[in-house]
């Protein structure tokens, strides 16, 4: 019994811990932390820039030497190797040594790193697409909670009038067809509820999958989330340097690298060198050597049309990446302006329903349950206000979830995280 007892005791704290995991609460910033630290596709940006550094790292290196052995000065007839009166057959051993000119190594490195930065350029703004389509799941997940809330709430006022109308009907002082109506109603509720645990399942599984973790892994949210007033940026729209966002700095650093690559090209009307040691081992003569440079001469018209022409095509490259870069800028400002004025506007018409709409429809609920309370008022005027305050409340959370979207996407043009 004594052990029975234990293992039982291991289970209850083992359910126990795991349902303190399941209630983790995740707010937006960790939920980054996570995407940032596991999801795998930043992890390939990493290796590509360690491929990067190691390719840079023996883009000085030197061509390999060239050994070669060789019969030198043998007659075809081989009796006449003892007979030539001067024998001047024997071996020869040769070694060449081409030299690269420094410039060009030093050009070809520069080019080699340069991509660094492009790979840089591209992770931050991965990141910036992966925060984005977390937002976009975080928010759908809390408006649907809210919705969640407030259908709970409004379903148990519901029932509770259901109750009171179907005591009144018994002394004819309700309405028969209006209490259908209701239970109609609530049955609504009941659909409407579970196609919001259908949003909150969907945007558990995005959010999961951005952090690299078992897609039914449940976890909380924050119950309280707010916009962030951006009304301040409304008057800085004028000012565009805010646009060097990751997407358009790649785009610039690729026509950096593209420069690198133009100036590697044009080392190539440079020399290059050479060096050749040759010793000969005859039989019958002294042992001889000789010592050969060698330099290219690469500016002959038949050579330098090749590197001339490559140095010509990567210009007019170059320009069209220049026009590229603009269009993004272009886009990227029209964009920004868009999103943070209906931004603006969308605040505005929240901030009305909090402040007049809502208010105005609950104390139409207020004055009809209070009629009704009294005997004075009639159960369908009562439906009808419980139902347009209802409404009102989702509608009031669909503009939240309106004012949280056009601000992931201001975040995501304005590259914020």
């Amino acid at each position: 019994m004594k052990r029975i007892s234990l293992l039982l005791i291991g289970l209850l704290v083992a359910v126990v811990s795991l349902r303190a995991q399941d209630t983790v609460r995740l707010s937006l910033p960790r939920i980054f932390e996570h995407i940032d630290e596991t999801y795998p596709q930043l992890r390939h940006y990493e290796n590509r820039i360690r491929s990067v550094r190691a390719l840079a790292e023996g883009a000085k290196s030197w061509m390999p030497p060239t050994v070669s052995l060789a019969l030198d000065q043998f007659p075809y007839r081989k009796e006449m190797v003892e007979t030539m009166p001067v024998n001047l057959a024997g071996y020869m051993v040769s070694v060449q040594q081409m030299i690269p000119n420094p410039a060009k190594l030093n050009a070809r490195k520069s080019y080699i790193l340069s991509q660094e930065n492009i790979l840089r350029q591209e992770e931050m703004w991965a990141k910036n697409v992966l925060h984005y389509t977390a937002r976009v799941y975080y928010y759908r997940r809390y408006t649907a909670e809210k919705k969640m809330e407030v259908i709970s709430g409004y379903g148990d006022l519901l029932r509770m009038l259901i109750t009171t109308a179907k005591d009144r009907y018994v002394y004819n002082q309700a309405d028969l067809p209006t209490v259908f109506k209701a239970e109609a109603l609530l049955s609504e509720l009941n659909n409407m509820e579970t196609m919001l645990r259908s949003q909150v399942a969907e945007s558990r599984i995005g959010l999961n999958t951005l952090m690299s973790r078992e897609v039914s892994t449940p976890f909380l949210i924050d119950s309280v989330l707010q916009p962030t007033d951006y009304h301040s940026d409304y008057a800085l729209l004028a000012d565009s340097s805010f646009l060097k966002r990751s997407d358009i700095l790649a785009v610039e650093s690729r026509i950096q690298s593209m420069r690198s690559n133009q100036r590697l090209m044009a080392t190539g009307a440079k020399p290059d060198f050479g060096i050749q040691f040759n010793h000969s081992q005859m039989k019958e003569m002294p042992n001889t050597f000789s010592i050969m440079g060698m330099v290219t001469v690469p500016i002959v018209p038949w050579s330098s049309r090749m590197y001339k022409s490559e140095v010509r095509s990567m210009e007019f490259e170059i320009q069209a990446m220049e026009n590229e870069k603009a269009t993004m800028q272009l886009m990227a400002n029209q964009m920004i302006r868009e999103r943070i004025t209906m931004l603006v506007y969308e605040s505005r018409q929240l901030q009305n329903y909090d402040t007049s709409i809502l208010p105005a429809y609950r104390n139409n609920l207020e004055s009809n349950l209070l009629a009704y309370r009294q005997n004075t008022g009639n159960f369908f005027v009562l439906l009808d206000a419980w139902n347009m305050l209802l409404m009102k409340e989702l509608e009031r959370i669909d503009k939240l979830g309106q004012v949280f979207n056009l601000q992931a996407e201001y975040e995501y043009q304005r590259e914020i995280n």
